[in-house]
């Protein structure tokens, strides 16, 4: 048995079993990245799609994503990779890119407004070992390093983070934690010191993805933002609003009316000075 500290579940595996998460396994009597280095997805993006808005904006970044996630948000919106039902067809479908190459990717696409790269789509802490390794790399090629997570991951995990990413977009899916425990398996607190962590040495801008019936009420908001607004310099950290559509295996309501969205940014808006909507 080998045990794997990256975030709250602390997965105890035996030789060849997968994490919770899909990505990690035990080999060797080590828990070790499987998906190191597969990238599923690859695209050159608007820095604004992260979202990041107040980080070299009207750049373009680099972005890569793997496979596994180590939340289950029934509303996943790329769940054909975080939530992969055949390991096997995914790897077949993905394209192994070392550090080395995807630094070069990187520096090729410099003159197309790239400012470095952006580990996204799927979970990146779960293939954290891959993240730091090419960070390394682009650090020393002069490129921003960019990450898009759902944060949950203990604090040692985020320490290992410091010099190596430049900005993160976290989500922050709701400031309750029956619904980070019953729809997102995970932990409200530990993406709330993983947010404090992360602000002491990276620019970051949060996303909560407004689900109605879920976490759309305006207290809870008042409380998210409050909260935020608290932390060093808080009231100028930026703050997605998103609008909700049916998706994966929460299909049974509408989305997210755009009125509730804007009145939602509004409240938010009272604590913190940059407030942005999404997907409206």
């Amino acid at each position: 048995m080998a045990g794997c500290g990256l975030c709250i579940h602390r997965c105890e595996l035996r030789e060849g079993q997968r994490g919770r998460c899909l990505a990690r396994v035990c080999r060797d009597g080590a828990v070790i990245a499987d998906n190191y280095g597969w990238v599923s997805s690859i695209a050159l993006d608007p820095i604004e799609k992260k979202p990041l808005y107040h980080f070299y904006p009207g750049s373009r970044i680099l972005s890569v994503g793997s496979y596994g996630c180590n939340l289950s948000c029934p509303f996943c919106q790329n769940h054909e990779i975080s939530h992969p039902d055949d390991l096997n067809e995914i790897k077949q479908a993905s394209k192994y890119i070392s550090p080395i190459q995807l630094t070069a990717l990187a520096e090729r696409s410099v003159s197309e407004g790239n400012i470095g790269v952006a580990f996204t789509y799927n979970e990146p802490l779960v293939g954290l070992e891959y993240v730091l390794d090419s960070a390394e790399l682009l650090h020393r090629h002069g490129m921003k390093t960019v990450m898009v997570t759902g944060g949950l991951a203990t604090a040692e995990t985020c320490e290992r983070l410091r010099g190596r990413i430049d900005a993160m977009n976290i989500d922050l899916k709701a400031f309750s934690d029956r619904f980070y425990k019953e729809l997102a398996g995970g932990d409200r607190r530990m993406v709330m010191e993983f947010i404090q962590c992360a602000h002491s040495f990276a620019h970051i801008e949060l996303t909560c993805l407004v689900v109605p019936g879920e976490n759309d009420g305006f207290e809870e908001m008042e409380a998210m933002a409050a909260w935020i607004a608290s932390l060093p310099g808080g009231k100028d950290i930026p703050l997605h609003v998103s609008r909700f559509f049916p998706r994966y295996r929460m299909q049974d309501r509408p989305p997210t009316d755009v009125d509730r969205v804007y009145a939602l940014a509004e409240t938010a808006a009272k604590y913190l000075v940059h407030v942005h909507t999404g997907n409206c």
